[in-house]
């Protein structure tokens, strides 16, 4: 017997085998698909709730927070306009030809839903650790590569999939924020620096990678965090006939993502220049000069990593790759649609900081966090922190900034070593993303689709990773000597 899908029309087989985690992952979709509201709504209701809670538990008046919402709204234009860059030079790089064909030779591989939502999800991870934009763009495109191939695959589970960098890896890697702002003189107030230093214990208030992202304990907890998530998407994933397809859903997949624009038989004098790599050669030759010089004058070349350079690196990578002005153009014309979202929530998400700011909102919720506190919990503490901030201002940098002066004066205080605060900061900064759906925005306009449909997988990403994050960043915490 078959059952028509009450969606699509589609005849479902009830008898496929579907595991425990597999049936959760559908009930869930099909409640988000019901009652979660776009990424938009979560931005306008928590400016609510931070203002309610702005005038309840702190001495400011409903003027006050009212102003101090109004201040905030454009302090974060540099770094939205970094953020967007993230975004288009990851998928100018992941939609280059080279990687197109790394990325069809990769979606050849799967053959079964499971297999293939299963090498999204690693691949989207292990990406994620060297830049969270191309991780994004370049999983999102397999994914919607793998669509095309695999029959049967749930097309929301590969959406998902190809999100999980975002939700667990990415803030522990090369493009992590708080350990670029921590690493990165001039990225910080002097008075955040200051509580680092605490007296010269740390000189210069900085802390390079080599104490966050490249301790043992924090690539450890990568592989863990790799290897738990890459078999929960394994388990999650329905069979072939309880899932929706693209074409279940309405999606037309349409031609590759990977497709250069078409050639020009006879160009003009102007087209020819479009078309030829000459200028796109020496921009690649000035780029790369200026980078060179750059880490060579740099006294520690791994702290001289931030964001500007993380995008600067990646865009002289898509004028490498695309070979042509014209197919960058074509390149960047086809990520813009990704960033529309990032343009228009972020100034509410920095209205929301500077609320929480202002107010010393933060302060008050951080105290009672701190003085639940010990040595050893502390870490956790941070991690569940992070996250919980993390709904109402899903910017792990922006954030960083408003919990670093007080979460690093408690490290001294409690004696924790302080790059591994960052690292706990970092995994539950990730943490927050499996459940707020802003980072979902720049994927979910290439798969047409919206956050409801994906964070049933998600979700249930989420409750098994959460206990898993509290043991890492509490056994290996254990291992670290303080301060660094």
């Amino acid at each position: 017997m078959t059952v028509p899908d009450s969606r699509s029309g589609q005849n479902t087989n009830p008898s496929a085998e579907a595991g425990l985690l597999a049936r959760m992952a559908l009930a869930m979709t099909a409640w988000t698909e019901r009652w979660v509201p776009d990424a938009f709504v979560f931005a306008l209701l928590a400016t609510l709730v931070v203002i309610v809670a702005g005038v309840a538990f702190t001495p400011s008046s409903l003027p006050q927070v009212i102003d101090a919402w109004g201040r905030g709204f454009w302090e974060l234009i540099p770094f939205t306009l970094q953020m967007a860059l993230i975004i288009i030079t990851g998928y100018v790089l992941a939609t280059s030809q080279p990687v197109g064909r790394v990325i069809r030779r990769l979606a050849g591989w799967p053959t079964t839903p499971r297999n293939a939502v299963a090498l999204v999800a690693f691949f989207a991870m292990a990406s994620s650790w060297f830049n969270w934009g191309f991780s994004l763009i370049f999983s999102a495109v397999l994914a919607r590569e793998i669509a095309r191939r695999v029959e049967g695959v749930d097309y929301r589970a590969l959406a998902a999939a190809s999100f999980l960098g975002l939700g667990s890896i990415w803030a522990q890697g090369l493009s992590g924020s708080a350990a670029l702002q921590m690493a990165t003189p001039g990225a910080l107030q002097p008075q955040i620096r200051e509580i680092v230093a605490n007296h010269g214990m740390v000189p210069g208030g900085l802390i390079p990678f080599s104490h966050t992202i490249f301790l043992w304990q924090s690539l450890l907890s990568v592989v863990v965090e790799i290897a738990v998530v890459t078999t929960v998407m394994w388990l999650v994933t329905p069979p072939a006939g309880r899932g929706k397809t693209a074409r279940d859903l309405g999606i037309t997949l349409g031609q590759a993502e990977i497709e250069p624009p078409v050639a020009i038989v006879k160009p003009t004098p102007g087209q020819w220049l479009e078309h030829s790599p000459i200028l796109n050669w020496l921009i690649v030759l000035l780029g790369g000069t200026y980078l060179v010089r750059y880490f060579m004058q740099a006294g520690e070349p791994l702290s001289a990593i931030n964001l500007n350079i993380v995008n600067l690196t990646f865009l002289l990578l898509g004028f490498l790759l695309h070979k042509t002005p014209a197919r960058l153009m074509h390149a960047v014309q086809g990520a813009t649609p990704a960033v529309w979202g990032v343009i228009l929530q972020f100034p509410f998400y920095a209205g929301i900081a500077g609320i929480i700011t202002s107010t010393h909102l933060s302060q008050r919720i951080a105290h009672a966090f701190v003085g639940i506190s010990t040595a050893q919990t502390f870490p956790a503490i941070v991690a569940t922190y992070s996250a919980v901030l993390g709904v109402f201002v899903p910017s792990g940098g922006s954030k960083w900034v408003v919990e670093a002066p007080y979460v690093m004066a408690a490290a001294h205080e409690l004696k924790v070593h302080l790059g591994w605060v960052v690292a706990s900061y970092d995994l539950g900064e990730a943490l927050a993303n499996l459940v707020q759906p802003f980072w979902m925005l720049p994927i979910l306009g290439l798969f047409q689709l919206r956050a409801r449909d994906v964070m049933g997988y998600t979700f249930v990403v989420f409750l098994v990773l959460v206990p898993v994050v509290l043991l890492l960043v509490t056994i290996l915490g254990a291992t670290l000597p303080y301060p660094l």
